[in-house]
């Protein structure tokens, strides 16, 4: 069996040491501690000009819920025609009614808008936040979504395999369902024996040191619990572990 594993990613280190640890597919974002914002042009053409593997751009203008504004939906219209400029591959988005269902509509226009510039679409974990995912699968196939980005409405991937595989056999194959969330190489193996997906997404957390000399510790740019001499970083062990447990 061949596996799909799709590193999610903030910033340009972290592209180099996910792909040496063997990812098959870039997630690009902006602040991955919300959950992942739209990336920068620069950082999309950047990413573009050295990754080999596919790297898809989450379009998501804002942190918090799915249910966005007629001007939220006009700002993800750029930011999928800048993926496109940019030479990305495909762009990850998710849109919810407020009763938790899907967004037809608006998702429908950001999916043709996508698929005119000739760009794939992930429909991302938005779908852990729907009421009815059944439903919601059959509805994000019409949609033309190649695949979902899903924990199965669980608190971690390993805590939801059994509605994925509930997901992968109601898919048949129409539509690809990834795991994602709390995904490791110490559970992997067992997430995709019991979900029967074959492709999964991670992040792979690590952080290195800053290289400055000088240390401002009274200065903070943001949260105070957050160390600023701290750099997120993609670990690429982690990585690795993971694909050799696939393997």
């Amino acid at each position: 069996m061949n596996y799909h594993i799709e590193v999610c990613i903030d910033n340009i280190e972290s592209l180099h040491q996910a792909i040496a640890g063997g990812a098959t597919r870039i997630e690009l974002c902006s602040s991955l501690a919300l959950g992942g914002l739209t990336p920068s042009f620069g950082f999309m053409r950047q990413a573009a000009a050295h990754s080999p593997i596919p790297v898809y751009a989450m379009i998501r203008p804002r942190q918090g819920d799915f249910f966005y504004t007629e001007e939220e939906v006009e700002i993800m219209m750029w930011d999928i025609e800048m993926a496109q400029r940019a030479g990305l591959q495909g762009v990850v988005l998710g849109l919810l009614n407020p009763d938790g269902s899907i967004d037809r509509k608006r998702t429908q226009r950001l999916c043709q808008h996508a698929t005119a510039l000739d760009l794939g679409v992930t429909f991302h974990r938005a779908f852990d936040q729907c009421s009815e995912p059944k439903q919601a699968l059959e509805e994000i196939i019409t949609l033309g979504c190649e695949r979902i980005l899903t924990s199965g409405l669980a608190p971690s991937a390993p805590q939801g395999a059994a509605l994925l595989a509930s997901l992968v056999e109601q898919a048949a194959g129409r539509i690809a369902i990834m795991a994602g969330a709390g995904v490791n190489a110490s559970n992997v193996k067992e997430l995709v024996a019991k979900s029967h997906v074959t492709e999964v997404h991670l992040s792979g957390k690590g952080v290195r040191a800053s290289k400055m000399h000088f240390i401002a510790e009274q200065s903070k740019m943001g949260a105070a619990d957050v160390d600023d001499f701290m750099i997120p970083l993609t670990d690429i062990e982690a990585i690795a572990k993971t694909v050799s447990a696939l393997k």
